[in-house]
């Protein structure tokens, strides 16, 4: 018999051995999640002895790490701004970058419209919807996506975080008109697609291996969907309502630029922490 500790002290040094960089990290959240376990009951229980069952699933575990397969989708959860996310090869893992864009939705709306109508366009997980609507009790959010598995995941993560109250899911295309009857909107976030379809084979193969193809690919030149979401859903924004998007590198102003050409009335932006311009802002 083996105790948790031994199991991790395993696991680390498999991925230490196949070049993981953070095995020490990686090999406590396969532990604990095999195990069943928070962190803080991982590091109570080291000594005690555990299954063969565990150690098991944890080598296994490893072995799909090691292959390649993102440490979100073997764990099948991941944090985003704080709150706990499911997470399945049906939807992108939320990423650092695009709590710049929940940070930008919150201050534009704190103090100024607590109680606004948001959409969440393209919402994947829905990490946006979770992390918005958990900032601003008041706020009321329909999540869009074009994806009925992705759409699973996202009512799951609502009903996680126990926003069933104001957030609710719909299936559309975020490409082509609205939904009739959805009604007009403060808000409308989003974290499109915008990887140029060329780019795609040069991802990185975690990304390009594990992670919903179709959640990437942003056409030709990677602004597909920024031009459909602009055509097609700014007649549902509010008299001074705003649209924030995420972009790739290189992209914001070519997108600030097509909000200014289909009528909107300023543009600004914000960085990530490299410097990048990350989110666009469009006021309506």
């Amino acid at each position: 018999m083996k105790t948790y500790n031994d199991i991790y002290i395993e696991i680390r040094n498999m991925l230490r051995d196949a070049g993981i960089e953070s095995y020490s990290q990686e090999a406590r959240l396969i532990v604990s999640s095999v195990s069943g376990k928070n962190s803080q009951e991982f590091l109570r229980d080291l000594r005690l002895y555990t299954s063969p069952e565990i150690e098991s699933k944890a080598v296994e575990s490893a072995k799909r790490r090691i292959a390649g397969e993102p440490i979100a989708y073997i764990l099948g959860e991941w944090e985003f701004y704080g709150l706990p996310l499911y997470v399945t090869n049906d939807v992108l893992i939320p990423r650092a970058d695009t709590e710049i864009l929940v940070e930008a939705a919150i201050d534009l709306l704190t103090g100024f419209k607590m109680g606004a109508r948001i959409l969440d366009l393209c919402c994947g997980s829905g990490c946006i919807t979770c992390a918005v609507a958990h900032e601003l009790p008041a706020s009321r959010i329909i999540a869009v996506d074009i994806s009925h598995a992705a759409l699973e995941v996202c009512r799951k993560n609502i009903a996680l975080n126990r926003l069933s109250s104001r957030a609710i899911c719909m299936q559309a295309d975020a490409i082509a008109k609205p939904p009739a009857g959805i009604g007009a909107f403060d808000m409308i976030i989003s974290n499109p697609p915008y990887i140029a379809s060329s780019e795609i084979t040069g991802l990185d193969s975690s990304v390009r291996d594990y992670e919903p193809i179709w959640a990437l690919d942003g056409g030709d030149d990677g602004l597909k969907f920024y031009r459909g979401i602009i055509k097609y859903w700014k007649t549902i924004l509010k008299e001074d309502g705003c649209i924030l998007f995420e972009v790739g590198e290189g992209q914001a102003e070519a997108v600030g630029e097509m909000l200014l050409s289909a009528g909107f009335r300023s543009v600004s932006y914000r960085k990530d922490t490299l410097g990048t311009d990350r989110v666009v802002i469009g006021r309506y």
